[in-house]
């Protein structure tokens, strides 16, 4: 039986790439680390021995904590957050576990320099369709939470790129943009290492759309009306990208979870009406 605190990686599993999933903190040792640097995907890397320097960061918030196997630093971290009012767990068996289990891992060495704040900072062009919501999406769920994205003229994303930090995607000549027939999203999983059978269904998706090959999925004809209804819709950018965040939650569940599931009414149940003026 688990213990009490305690999440199962089977349980997590099922959290990963949902919005409104508790922060991942992982508390291993440099040394730990240094055996398998990749990181469960949304995860954040602190020290577990000055846990009381950087508790409070997660007031208000729901943690996990994830040392290498679950047990003392992972235990340690989550019970001082505890006493710091945060709620937090311990990943049962740890990074161990989770890399046993064949689940999701992000390769760090990939990840743009962060900020002052820790965060990544990335810059496209604005006014996005399709690539440049679905690439801030899979950031934000998998490989960054806190990434800052800024929307700017497609002049200016070079000069904005250097003045500010911040790597350019989802533009010509970038690292992170198209690549022959794939686009920016494709880039992306590849880099960072993230391949599963519900993001390789979404990636194909995007790439119909975004491509315009609609042939590739049928699903693509939706997600562009869908985004282009979105760019209508909203004038700010980043107003757009909070409202095509919860597009792409919907997409990637369904791809999860739902792709066998169909919908027809149900005609049985169907009583006809009498014509107007006319009774049965």
């Amino acid at each position: 039986m688990a213990a009490t605190n305690t999440i199962s990686v089977q349980q997590l599993s099922r959290l990963i790439g949902q919005p409104n999933i508790p922060a991942l903190v992982d508390v291993r040792t440099d040394t730990e680390r240094a055996l398998d640097p990749r990181l469960v995907p949304g995860s954040v890397t602190h020290d577990a021995q000055s846990v009381d320097a950087w508790a409070r960061e997660y007031a208000g918030r729901e943690v996990i904590a994830i040392s290498q196997r679950g047990r003392t630093s992972g235990e340690g971290t989550a019970a001082w957050l505890r006493h710091e009012g945060v709620r937090a767990e311990t990943l049962e068996g740890g990074f161990e576990a989770w890399a046993a289990h064949g689940d999701l891992l992000v390769r760090p060495d990939k990840l743009p320099p962060r900020d002052g704040r820790g965060r990544t900072v990335w810059v496209t062009r604005a006014r996005p369709k399709i690539d440049r919501i679905a690439c801030p999406w899979l950031i934000r769920r998998f490989v960054d939470p806190a990434a800052v994205f800024l929307f700017v003229a497609p002049a200016e994303v070079d000069g904005v790129a250097e003045r500010f930090g911040a790597t350019p995607f989802d533009i010509d000549g970038a690292f992170w943009g198209h690549r022959g027939t794939l686009c920016t999203f494709d880039a992306m999983l590849s880099e960072f290492g993230l391949r599963s059978a519900a993001l390789d269904r979404l990636a194909l998706i995007v790439r119909a759309a975004d491509t315009g090959r609609p042939e590739l999925a049928p699903e693509a004809a939706g997600l562009l009306a869908a985004s282009l209804g979105l760019s209508r819709m909203y004038p700010d950018d980043l107003v757009q990208l909070e409202a095509g965040l919860t597009l792409y939650d919907a997409f990637y569940r369904w791809s999860r979870d739902a792709i066998g599931e169909t919908h027809a009414f149900p005609a049985g149940h169907v009583t006809a009406r009498p014509a107007r003026g006319k009774t049965p």
